[in-house]
């Protein structure tokens, strides 16, 4: 048999870095009801973070390496708040803690950007 297994509407034939994306985009969405200003951020999903430094010197320093980052609106570009999907998923068994997990960074990270708790953002959060 050649060709796919299922058509590419089906789930079965999503990436795991389509799922992952999913998982942002429902986590955001779930926020923009309370945040309507959401809407003025750009979430986007890498697969790693890059290291700091200089040439050859690249080093994490001496933290763990982030599961998200944000990055604030300049020069005309949108605020950002960027979620890394490798250093997440290594920290996750299944999809049910991911999608908690994701959850918490997206809520960590706009809490960040808009100078709030993350309590303040999502009441819910760390009861997943």
């Amino acid at each position: 048999m050649r060709g796919p297994i299922a058509p590419p509407q089906v789930p079965l034939a999503a990436s795991r870095a389509e799922v992952f994306a999913d998982l942002v985009q429902d986590s955001v969405e779930r926020l923009e009801r309370r945040w309507p200003q959401l809407a003025d951020i750009d979430f986007l999903v890498l697969e790693v973070p890059r290291p700091e430094g200089q040439g050859d010197q690249l080093t994490w320093g001496d933290d763990a390496v982030p599961l998200g980052g944000t990055a604030p609106a300049q020069d005309g570009r949108r605020a950002r708040v960027v979620v890394y999907r490798r250093p997440v998923e290594i920290r996750t068994k299944g999809r049910d803690e991911r999608a908690a997990l994701v959850h918490e960074v997206v809520v960590e990270q706009v809490a960040e950007l808009l100078g709030l708790t993350p309590e303040t953002v999502d009441p819910r959060y760390g009861e997943d």
